[in-house]
């Protein structure tokens, strides 16, 4: 059976997400690493929004289990929304982690560019789905761990509801795998990209599946 619901949190902004919105179009190189980046004072009162959007829902519709990356920008966000709500026992999970650049894990976009042109234009080529960094992973990779990742749901969390906390990545690679989607139409889901920072997408389960119930939602920033 499953979950008969699944939340699905994108972590608050981070220091890493503010740098490189600051820096725009400008090559960036960020030098810390991507999984001891924490929130910022914005990300910090998203999460606490995010505790308080939980705090309100009816006893019969919260989460009962979460799950959480173990990078430092989820697991605060976690924490700071706890704060408002409840402190559940969360579940730290490798599987939830976000999507691995490799050797241009502190590059943005613009510093790609500059000093490795060649993979830039191959990641146009591939499409950003499907390129896959030195070292790094394509959304394709994350796709196949969260396959396994919701495989083990299922048992854990049979008739449960689920809290999720983790990276735009990861939500946007599980509406894939819930959908059940042929891996041939993985490009799709990137029309629903951006994940926003503190979004909230959600699954219901009906008919022996789960359905959106709502994605990328920001209603309670």
């Amino acid at each position: 059976m499953g979950p008969t619901r699944i939340m699905a949190v994108r972590h608050g902004e981070s220091e890493a997400n503010l740098a490189y919105r600051l820096a725009g179009t400008t090559p960036l190189v960020y030098e810390r690493g991507d999984d001891e980046v924490t929130l910022t004072e914005l990300g910090r009162t998203q999460a606490a929004a995010l505790g308080r959007l939980l705090a309100a829902l009816p006893s019969g519709e919260a989460p009962e289990l979460v799950w959480c990356s173990p990078y430092r920008r989820a697991l605060d966000t976690w924490r700071f929304a706890a704060r408002s709500w409840a402190a559940l026992p969360v579940t730290v999970d490798e599987r939830l982690r976000d999507q691995e650049a490799g050797a241009f894990a502190h590059y943005n976009l613009a510093a790609i560019g500059e000093r490795h042109p060649e993979e830039l234009a191959r990641r146009e080529k591939e499409g950003a789905y499907a390129y896959r960094p030195p070292g790094g992973e394509s959304l394709a990779d994350v796709v196949v761990r969260l396959r396994d990742f919701l495989a083990d749901l299922d048992g854990r969390a049979d008739g449960r509801r689920v809290l999720i906390v983790a990276h735009d990545s990861v939500v946007l690679a599980l509406r894939h795998v819930i959908a059940r989607s042929p891996d041939a139409e993985l490009a799709a889901v990137l029309e629903f990209a951006p994940v926003l920072n503190g979004s909230v997408s959600s699954w219901r389960a009906a008919g022996g599946r789960l359905d959106v119930a709502g994605f990328n939602d920001v209603s309670h920033l």
